[in-house]
């Protein structure tokens, strides 16, 4: 341990060893001090030195990425490009002009891309060079990052995932390989993989950034955003994605913020482990010292997740239209038979996620932030997940991240910054925040996490979501043995199906705790009320925690 914080696996390749940040960079390269070429073919090298053992990139564009750090250096405006050389990796479900878009499939298409994504095109246009594709768990659909592909590792411990769908791209970053990257989030894709990483990931909220993340954004849940070292160039990065250049400043709010602080999870039957409740309290410490106002208050989370769950469902089974099926990883296959049935059932209700937001609206109106856990457990072990039985990789995912897709939901702004480090895996805890109008934040990193929920950070509502991921140890499929538990034939799905969406039929919500064991952890009281045990924190990561504060207090 260094400062009270364990290296990184791969020490040539940490946070740390990252020549600069994005915003220096472009600095460098604005100023003439740095030459594009030469910051590409830097990043090239980390990509060449220390990517055989991560495995985030499913393209390396080495040729292409030169041309274009050269088209960059000779373009008239290069003194006013906000990403001026700064070299990035794009997640593997967006078009890249020329490139494959495999989305973590042997099945899609296998034909180069005709034209950028605008998200694409808008980091291109702002000076940013793509140095690779990142590697995404098939059709993005759950929270490991593993596929037909391969398996992509944690660069704080390789034995364990950097989360998912957005892995790759969060793996890119903490390995120093990139200063930042793309991602994409429809059920907490880009919080979770930062939180698993120990990076900055922010969910700007719906319709800030154009999206078109699959065939139908997975009924309005996905957004594009941001993963990055440092929350200064995570919002720079978000500003150029946003087309809006004032998002890039992040300043300290002009008053004390209301914050409101919940460890409870959206889901009955799932608890947080103790070191990520610490991560919350670290934040909470943090937080009261810079004079802000912190109350205990859980938010009225939906009492049935089904139909949250319905949409990630019936999202897979659109997204694989057209797809041959049986060449489809075992899990996602049933994942997508349940979705064709819940979309033959009709059980997407708009009603239902306008009561959430309308709910949530009234909470939000005596607060300007929530902080809660990104994470409940550690990241999950770097397997092919794909491969097992579908009930063990649902409830590992649910288990591991119960926090993030009520916020996709809910349409809110979320982000997860680092507040420290676990004692056992390594990377650094996350905590998460959202707020209803702007940008939100989730941090969480590894293991321990918290999430800050609050109302308006660009101009819209928006808390993030993703693909969920990683059970504790001893409590899922990490350690289970999932053989026969769901066959091959998608027809199996069946059963599943009437355990998880017959309650929308009932008034309640269903209790998970079967499905998805848990401990009771008895409470400590933390002067806000009564939160999951969690021993005293240190101050580790509190630069991270204070940037957070300015960036989710912006107003739109």
């Amino acid at each position: 341990m260094v400062g009270g914080i364990i290296r990184p696996t791969l020490e040539c390749m940490s946070p740390a060893s990252t020549r600069a940040s994005a915003t220096d960079i472009a600095n460098g390269v604005r100023s003439g001090w740095l030459s594009p070429l030469g910051v590409v073919t830097d990043a090239l090298g980390r990509i060449a030195q220390g990517d055989a053992r991560v495995g985030a990139f499913q393209v390396v564009r080495v040729d292409r990425a030169l041309a274009d750090a050269e088209e960059v250096a000779g373009r008239s405006d290069l003194s006013q490009l906000p990403l001026a050389g700064v070299p990035i990796a794009v997640k593997d479900n967006v078009a890249v002009a020329g490139e494959l878009m495999r989305d973590g499939s042997l099945v899609t298409a296998d034909e180069p891309q005709a034209a950028d994504h605008p998200v694409v095109a808008r980091l291109r246009a702002a000076g940013a060079v793509i140095v690779g594709i990142t590697r995404v768990p098939e059709l993005c659909v759950f929270g490991a990052t593993d596929s037909a592909f391969g398996i992509t590792r944690n660069p704080w411990d390789l034995a364990r995932t950097p989360g998912g769908s957005s892995g790759g791209s969060a793996a890119a970053v903490a390995a120093g390989m990139v200063p930042v990257a793309h991602g994409n989030d429809g059920m907490g894709s880009i919080r979770i993989p930062a939180a698993c990483c120990g990076v900055v990931g922010i969910k700007p909220g719906a319709g800030l950034v154009p999206a078109q993340v699959g065939n139908n954004d997975w009924y309005g849940l996905a957004e594009n955003g941001s993963l990055a070292t440092t929350v200064a160039d995570a919002a720079l990065l978000l500003s150029v994605m946003a087309g809006e250049p004032r998002l890039a400043k992040v300043d300290e709010p002009s008053h004390a913020l209301r914050i409101g602080v919940s460890t409870k999870p959206p889901i009955n039957g799932v608890r947080p482990d103790r070191e990520h409740v610490r991560a919350v309290v670290r934040a909470v410490r943090l937080l009261q010292t810079a004079g802000h106002h912190l109350t205990r208050v859980d938010p009225p989370y939906p009492r049935n997740p089904v139909p949250v769950l319905a949409r990630w469902f019936a999202g897979a089974s659109i997204d694989a239209e057209g797809l041959d099926r049986a060449g489809l990883d075992r899990a996602v296959r049933v994942h997508a038979a349940i979705g064709d049935r819940v979309r033959s059932r009709d059980l997407i209700k708009p009603s239902d996620r306008e009561d959430f937001r309308s709910r949530m609206a009234t909470y939000f109106e005596r607060l300007d932030l929530l902080i809660t856990p990104t994470l409940a457990a550690p990241p999950l072990r770097a397997a092919r997940w794909g491969q097992r039985a579908w009930p063990w990789v649902f409830a590992a995912n649910t288990r591991f991240a119960p926090y993030c897709a009520a916020w996709n939901y809910a349409g809110y702004p979320a982000m997860s910054v680092p507040t420290g480090a676990h004692p056992h895996t390594g990377p650094r805890w996350p905590c998460s925040s959202s707020r209803p109008t702007a940008a939100s934040s989730s941090c969480l990193a590894s293991r321990p996490c918290s999430n800050v929920l609050h109302p308006g950070l660009a101009s819209h509502q928006a808390f993030g979501g993703g693909p969920l991921s990683t059970p504790v140890a001893g409590h899922g499929a990490d350690e289970a043995d999932d053989g026969g538990f769901v066959g091959e034939d998608p027809n199996d799905s069946g059963a599943a199906l009437d355990l998880l969406v017959e309650p929308l039929q009932r008034v309640g919500g269903p209790d998970l705790a079967p499905v998805l064991p848990g401990e009771d952890r008895e409470g400590e009281d933390l002067g806000l009320g009564r939160v999951h045990q969690g021993p005293d924190l240190g101050v580790s990561g509190g630069e991270l925690v204070t940037d957070l504060v300015p960036l989710l207090a912006h107003r739109g």
